[in-house]
């Protein structure tokens, strides 16, 4: 039997190669994953989502699974609101600002806004809605490591970077925090194991 196919997406400021203990943890699942590569400031949001599309397009009937790491989480849905006749599969974005991102509204309230590059827009205004008809998990992070919390001066909790409310949104299928840091979340197994049991069957599975 063929394996299922997952996409990964990284955030703001990595490349693929950060995405690999993830990969490999998803492959020891019995997944198929491909680490989608694009250039998160220099290239827009909207061409980003173009090429996705192009890549579910090409892996159609499906299914095929994304899981997607911050700003990579946006991509991926907001490609799945856009794009018709999609091949179907579940979601599950890790530590994303769904609802908009402070630290990113800090930023450029700081003049640092060129730090997100052409993905500020999408940072700091997050998303309309989750796509209708599909399956989407968020696991945030509740361990704050990181330098967003200074710039997003957050009121409950967060990862470092984004707090936990900014990763809700109407109609989600799960949603779990861990006490886990925003990068460490690619890298752990138990966010690893908790995603692979969430493409198999639509839960956790705690």
């Amino acid at each position: 039997m063929k394996p299922e196919s997952v996409i990964l997406l990284h955030g703001l400021l990595m490349r693929r190669p950060a995405l690999w203990p993830l990969a490999r943890r998803l492959k020891r699942r019995g997944f198929a994953t491909l680490m989608f590569p694009y250039a998160s400031q220099l290239q827009s949001p909207a061409r980003a989502m173009e090429r996705l599309a192009m890549t579910l397009y090409a892996l159609a009937p499906g299914p095929v699974h994304i899981v997607a790491h911050s700003l990579g989480g946006l991509i991926a849905l907001e490609t799945l609101n856009q794009y018709q006749r999609l091949p179907p599969g579940r979601v599950v974005c890790l530590g994303s600002p769904l609802a908009g991102s402070a630290a990113a509204r800090g930023l450029a309230g700081h003049n640092l806004g060129w730090l997100a590059g052409k993905s500020g827009p999408l940072l700091r205004g997050g998303l309309m809605q989750v796509p209708a008809n599909r399956e989407i998990a968020v696991i945030a992070g509740a361990k704050s490591m990181g330098l967003g919390k200074y710039f997003g001066r957050f009121d409950g909790l967060n990862d470092g970077t984004v707090a936990v409310w900014e990763t809700r949104l109407p109609g989600l299928s799960e949603h779990l925090v861990l006490p886990v840091s925003h990068s460490a979340m690619i890298f752990s197994e138990q966010v690893a194991h908790l995603a692979a049991n969430f493409l198999e069957s639509g839960h956790f599975d705690l």
